[in-house]
Order: C-alpha cells, then sequence, then structure tokens
C-alpha cells in the first residue's frame, strides 16, 4: 500500500486531478473504520484518526469526512489525524476539508521549520523542533549525540492534525496517556496542542540530562593526568550538538509566551496557565543549553591549557639536556682543534681529568636542573 493509498482510505479523497474532483470523488470514496486506532509504520502518511467527544473515545463509522460532517453538526467533540511526512498530493484532500491555509500547508509538508505559533483566520498553526539523544558506546569526534525532527499541529474549534517528520517524536504514548485523562481532553483541541508541547519540552530535559553524562565524562578525561592528550574533537562536537539543540529550544520560547498569555479562541483560557507551566519548563532548559556551553567552553580552555603547560614542559627538559650535552661537547670541541701547541695536550693524566671535570660538570648542572623541576 503506498502513502497516498493510505491516506485516500482515511479520507476518501483521490489525489488524481487535484481538488476540483473531490466533489465528484468523494461519492466514490473507499470506508474505513476509525474504531482502532492502529499506528501504521513509518512508511504510511495516516498513523492515527480518531474523534473524541466529552473527553473519551467516541464510536465512529464510516470515513474521516463522515466523522467530520458529524462532530460539526453536532457540535461537541473533535476529530485528531495524525500524519507522518506526507507528500503535496497526499495532504491536498486533507487541507481542502478542513480549510487549511496554503501557507500552513506549505511549512507542514516541506519541513524545515523554526518552532512557532501562527494564526489564520480560526486556525492556529504551531511547529515545535523535536529531539532525541542517540545512544553511543564511546563518545568520539563523529559521533551524532542529538537527533532533531518536527512536529506541526493545525489546531481549530473541533480538529487537530498532527503532521510528524522524523524518525522519532511518536505521538501514540502521548495519545494514550491523554485518553487516560477524560477530563482534561474533554477542554477541546487546545489540550491535545498543550500536551504536545508539554512532551516535546519535557524531551527537551531528558536529552540534556543525557548529554550532561556525555559533558561529564569529557571533563574527567581533560582533568586526569594525561588530560593533555584528550581528544578536542570530542569538545567540538559536543558544542556542535549542543548548538542544534539550542536551535531546537531557543525559538520556541515567544511561541509559548503567546500561547500562555495572549487571548486565542481555539485555546481554552484553562489551557493557557498549562502552557504557563511548559515555558516555565523550557526556560529551564535554556538556561542549561547557556550553561552546557559555557562549561565545555571552560574544558576547552582548560585543555589548551594543559596543552600549552605540557609543551613547555617539554621544551624546559629539552633545554636542560642541551645544557647539560653542551659542557663535553665544548670541551671535546676545544680538544678537537688540530693545533700543534696547546696546554696539557701532552700531560699523562689529561684524558682522565677531563673526564673527571665533565663528570662533575654535567651532574652538577643535573642536579640544580632537577631541583627546580625542569627534569
Amino acid at each position: 500500500m503506498t502513502m497516498a493509498g493510505n491516506l485516500r482510505k482515511v479520507t476518501g479523497l483521490s489525489t488524481v486531478g487535484g481538488l476540483r474532483k473531490m466533489a465528484r470523488l468523494a461519492r466514490r470514496r473507499t470506508r474505513v473504520d476509525l474504531s482502532h486506532p492502529a499506528r501504521s509504520p513509518l512508511g504510511s502518511s495516516v498513523v492515527s484518526c480518531v474523534s473524541y467527544q466529552d473527553g473519551a473515545r467516541a464510536p465512529v463509522g464510516g470515513d474521516l469526512t463522515d466523522t467530520v460532517e458529524r462532530v460539526r453538526k453536532s457540535g461537541q467533540g473533535f476529530v485528531w489525524l495524525g500524519l507522518h511526512e506526507p507528500t503535496n498530493e497526499e495532504f491536498a484532500g486533507v487541507a481542502e476539508l478542513f480549510d487549511l491555509h496554503p501557507l500552513a500547508v506549505e511549512d507542514a509538508v516541506e519541513a524545515h521549520q523554526r518552532p512557532k505559533v501562527e494564526r489564520y483566520g480560526e486556525t492556529l498553526f504551531a511547529v515545535f523542533k523535536t529531539v532525541c539523544y542517540v545512544e553511543h558506546d564511546q563518545l568520539t569526534a563523529t559521533s551524532e549525540v542529538v537527533d532533531t525532527g518536527e512536529i506541526m499541529v493545525f489546531v481549530g474549534r473541533d480538529f487537530v492534525i498532527s503532521v510528524r517528520h522524523g524518525r522519532h517524536g511518536s505521538l501514540g504514548p502521548l495519545r494514550e496517556e491523554l485518553e487516560s485523562d477524560s477530563a482534561q481532553l474533554a477542554k477541546g483541541p487546545s489540550a491535545v496542542l498543550h500536551a504536545i508541547a508539554d512532551h516535546v519540552v519535557d524531551e527537551y530535559l531528558n536529552v540534556l540530562e543525557a548529554v550532561q553524562a556525555d559533558i561529564d565524562q569529557v571533563e574527567m578525561d581533560v582533568f586526569t593526568q594525561s588530560g593533555a592528550r584528550a581528544d578536542p574533537g570530542r569538545i567540538y562536537q559536543l558544542k556542535r550538538e549542543l548548538l542544534e539543540l539550542k536551535r531546537a529550544v531557543v525559538p520556541l520560547g515567544r511561541p509559548l509566551l503567546d500561547l500562555a498569555d495572549r487571548p486565542m479562541r481555539v485555546v481554552d483560557t484553562q489551557i493557557q496557565a498549562y502552557f504557563r507551566d511548559v515555558s516555565d519548563h523550557l526556560i529551564r532548559a535554556t538556561e542549561q543549553i547557556a550553561a552546557f556551553d559555557e562549561l565545555l567552553n571552560s574544558i576547552l580552555q582548560a585543555h589548551l591549557a594543559q596543552v600549552t603547560v605540557a609543551q613547555n614542559e617539554d621544551m624546559r627538559k629539552i633545554t636542560a639536556w642541551a645544557a647539560i650535552v653542551a659542557v663535553p661537547t665544548m670541551v671535546c670541541g676545544v680538544y678537537g682543534m688540530n693545533f700543534d701547541h696547546m696546554p696539557e695536550l701532552h700531560w699523562r693524566y689529561g684524558y682522565g681529568m677531563v673526564i673527571g671535570v665533565i663528570s662533575v660538570a654535567c651532574l652538577v648542572l643535573y642536579r640544580g636542573f632537577r631541583r627546580n623541576g625542569w627534569l
């Protein structure tokens, strides 16, 4: 089954011929049972489609169009449609059914957006960057530490559409958790938006906790006796991964404050207080990222200082040995001259005396350098 085929099963809308044929094809749409929200493999665009009423899963029948019409006719409940990396053709039917703005649809399909919250008429469009810690046996200069993805959420009066990009960030467990709290779910689509935002921000904190373990290991390696030989590439790699995490976390601050403080028709007033709590958690994550960045800078500076000290010690040792070796070199250089008339040239004890003087001079120099810490 292709991705387009999966979406046609749920929406009953064909991708051939464009939106002009939607009305005709709606009469021939394929029915699908929505009572079992089985999550499709990642190769399928439609992950799940469920309707809720009074905080509980509503009995459903027919396809997505019938479900939406039934919800709108009753004036109660909402529909939650989950998609994974849909194409433009696959998303066209959904965009028409829910009257989504073309700019928001383009952002949802193309991805690679900054975290933001935008209003298009009666619809709220939110973008969240998801992060995931990549497990590794040993941190190297090329290790991938943080993997990022995206979740786009369309929120209307009676619908929630979540579009996920990336290999992680599944909302299946979140859906099950929400369904266990019917009182919260009864507050409508904005409750789902809050749950997604809270889930994403909590994952930021979990990833930061794992990254801290890597930073602690690098710090321990740098401040050991062989710290000067530690690989600085690991520090740079952590800084790069931390920058990727920063790009996901920091821009979300303003959108969360807007959701918490600015009145929006699709956001329940009781839910706004929950967004303030999510904003507090995000501030904590932002502060941790800044602290980790400063710590990595300090670790890098300490490593460079250790390398400089080690080089200075090597240079002192080389200089000390060069000074010691200079004594016999000088004496031998003098007596190696080819002059006929040199003092003590034919002295019986001259050889022993010269060797003794050289030895004593070298020993004195060695003890002096050793006492001063050069050797």
